[in-house]
């Protein structure tokens, strides 16, 4: 039975990967109940604008900033509507940026526009702002447009495959370093026909600049070719913004994947070497502990369970003490029994700790359902912040698992102060995470950037997290603090052991070290897929190579922190609670360093505002993973250590006369190397 362990899990993580990996490969979708929007000929088509966004520029695969800002930012002069009311969008979809706004634009359903200005009166752009758009365009920032839920897309290439990037150039920069401004918009809309009704499935635009007369006409505005358009920062400019609108119809592309040329994958074989390198990661910490625990561990337990099984029954006292004297020379001989008197010792702090671990397994239960969900495909990307909106959710809704796990810890370790652990459960990584985003948003509103999160919104986040999030953590502690606490298989010595020094690699820092880099490693390659995503305004939609990515990740984190504690307790060290939370948790540390490398090689960023902004978000994505990481680890531990000290019986004393009682309140031997030197004894600690 126990040989088939290690085969079960080897079977179970083949068929993740292969199941896993289908669900990457298939394209985007629409779940049953999301119905397209049917126009009919000469219908109104509405075209929305979001926010502008910096992109990576295509010389240097860089990016020169990390601040959105709103389109009708009074700095860009583009013309605005009657109507400037904000459209509604979900939580997630405001709290990352989206401002979406309706626009000047007039599109009616195949009704092409060959020539038509957009702005009533032309429109003047003094030398300050000529000064900023020109910084914007040399920093590649694009504009963002909506069709249909649509977002509009430049035609870009991927070795020989097509496919679509989001958002158009606010202008270009000439090999000399002069800013173009593009001030005419050529507007493609790809539609499919099914009997009189139309379905929009493509929507690309072709900017360029253009340096219009102030006599120009609908008429000759798209009859010659124009000098491009150089916005002065010494005087005031005169710009023409101008559009056309054309209309394909395309037979091949389905309502259903018309998100497919968006989603796009950037060398797929990248993923799969992700894959097997952390697939192999794995079989190797998943080898080095089934031959810890089917050949040392089993060895150890059954020469110690046989030598306890030989009873002592009939024996004279003297016999009995012989009997014990061997019984401990057996566990000199096998270290980590020899702690076990002191492994269930409450840590210290462990009101920290117990705190970390509720927040720990929250995060974890809200990301493996979130993944879940979005592997089955609720998480569309055409309903724009439904990641980010599902996520907040399901962190609100597991408070309670929060709340129940802390308790259940911080009681198993008896500890008293139970109100306190109840406030700090529900309170203390909340308040660190609006601490980070409040000061992020202060700089944002400084930079006065589109994402910056509206007083409203932030307040309503707030009340959101008093009433849903503290009460069901509470309720959770309560339920926690209700249950019998958690014995332990065996009993804790009330004076503490001596522990020996021990050699360098042992040692805290360097052990965290070493145990960090297994997850990371894991992991590194999706991250810079999933950083991309976030900052270069690309959209990640592999969920089913990121939920492989995440099972490795736990079992990694799982058997990284059992190898390490193992060889802790063979080195006598029974200091494992704290050790094991940080062992794991040490990959948030490799992904924040991870975060400055891709600052100093992918990023070529100037603004302080933007520096503060990527560092905040990045630290707040590394606090987070620790937390997450290291509670993995810490009940993986705690399993182990359960589990293999349930396994023994506990051993007879050979100290149990009154004398010897008395005598042992006066030396312990301390022991460093193979020297010992008697401080006091105590029979707790003596061997």
């Amino acid at each position: 039975m126990t040989n088939c362990r290690p085969r079960s899990l080897l079977h179970t993580l083949l068929f993740l990967i292969v199941f896993l990996a289908c669900s990457s490969n298939i394209a985007s979708f629409y779940l049953p109940g999301v119905a397209p929007t049917d126009y009919k000929k000469n219908s109104t088509v509405e075209l929305l604008v979001n926010s502008l966004t910096p992109g990576i520029l295509p010389q240097t695969q860089q990016l020169k900033s990390v601040i959105p800002y709103d389109y009708y930012n009074d700095k860009f002069h583009f013309c605005k509507p009657a109507d400037l009311s904000m459209q509604s969008e979900s939580l997630g979809s405001i709290l990352f940026g989206d401002r979406i706004f309706k626009s000047r634009f007039e599109l009616n359903m195949q009704i092409p526009v060959d020539c038509k200005i957009l702005c009533d009166d032309v429109v003047t752009i003094p030398p300050a702002d000529a000064k900023f758009i020109n910084a914007r365009i040399r920093e590649n920032y694009v504009i963002n447009w909506l069709i249909d839920g649509l977002p509009a897309a430049t035609n870009l290439i991927d070795g020989k495959k097509f496919y679509s990037g989001v958002g158009f150039g606010l202008g270009q920069v000439t090999s000399s370093g002069i800013p173009h401004f593009n001030n005419h918009y050529k507007i493609i809309v790809k539609v499919h026909k099914q009997e009189d009704k139309y379905r929009v499935v493509g929507v690309f635009v072709d900017p360029s600049s253009r340096n219009y007369s102030a006599a120009v006409t609908e008429k000759t505005a798209c009859a010659k070719t124009w000098d491009p358009l150089v916005l002065d920062e010494n005087k005031a400019n005169k710009v023409i913004f101008t559009y056309t609108v054309e209309w394909q119809s395309e037979s091949q592309i389905q309502w259903a994947t018309r998100w497919d040329s968006y989603l796009h994958v950037f060398d797929p074989k990248i993923h799969w070497f992700s894959l097997v390198n952390s697939i192999v990661i794995v079989l190797f910490l998943t080898g080095m502990v089934a031959m810890i625990l089917l050949r040392a561990l089993h060895k150890d337990i059954t020469r110690y369970n046989q030598l306890d099984s030989q009873a002592c029954f009939g024996l004279t006292e003297t016999k009995k003490r012989r009997e014990g004297k061997k019984k401990e020379d057996v566990q000199e001989d096998f270290g980590w029994k020899l702690v076990h008197g002191d492994v269930f010792r409450p840590p210290s702090n462990v009101m920290l700790l117990s705190v970390l671990l509720g927040n720990g397994i929250q995060l974890f239960c809200m990301t493996a359902v979130t993944l879940v969900f979005a592997v089955l495909g609720f998480l569309s990307p055409s309903n724009r912040g439904s990641l980010a909106t599902v996520m907040i959710i399901f962190y609100m809704l597991f408070a309670s698992v929060s709340g129940y796990v802390s308790a259940r810890v911080y009681k198993m370790f008896a500890g008293k102060s139970w109100n306190k652990n109840i406030i700090m459960t529900a309170t203390l990584l909340p308040v660190l995470i609006f601490s980070i985003l409040f000061t992020i948003n202060f700089f944002l509103v400084g930079a006065n950037s589109s994402g910056a999160v509206p007083a409203t919104t932030m307040i309503g986040t707030i009340v959101l997290w008093f009433l849903i999030s503290v009460p069901l953590s509470c309720i959770g502690s309560y339920i926690g603090f209700k249950k019998p606490a958690i014995e332990h298989p065996v009993r804790t010595n009330p004076i503490p052991r001596q522990i020996p020094d021990q050699v360098f690699y042992l040692r805290p820092i360097p052990s965290m070290l070493m145990g960090g880099v297994l997850p990371f490693g894991a992991i590194f390659i999706e991250l810079y897929f999933i950083m991309s995503s976030i900052w270069g305004n690309k959209i990640y939609y592999l969920f089913g190579i990121a939920s492989l990515v995440f099972v490795i990740l736990t079992i990694t984190c799982s058997e990284v922190t059992i190898l390490l504690c193992y060889f802790h307790l063979c080195a006598e060290d029974y200091h494992w609670s704290w050790r094991a939370f940080l062992t794991s948790g040490a990959s948030g540390l490799y992904i924040f360093l991870y975060s400055i490398m891709y600052y100093t090689t992918k990023l070529h960023i100037t603004s302080f505002t933007s520096t503060v902004v990527y560092f905040g978000w990045t630290s707040l994505m590394s606090l987070l993973f620790f937390i997450l990481t290291g509670a993995i680890g810490y009940f993986a531990c705690l399993v182990f250590v359960r589990k293999i000290f349930a396994s023994i019986k506990p051993p007879e004393r050979a100290v149990s006369t009154d004398a010897d009682i008395e005598r042992s309140q006066q030396v312990i031997i301390q022991r460093s190397g193979h020297r010992y030197k008697v401080l006091s004894y105590s029979p707790y600690s003596l061997r």
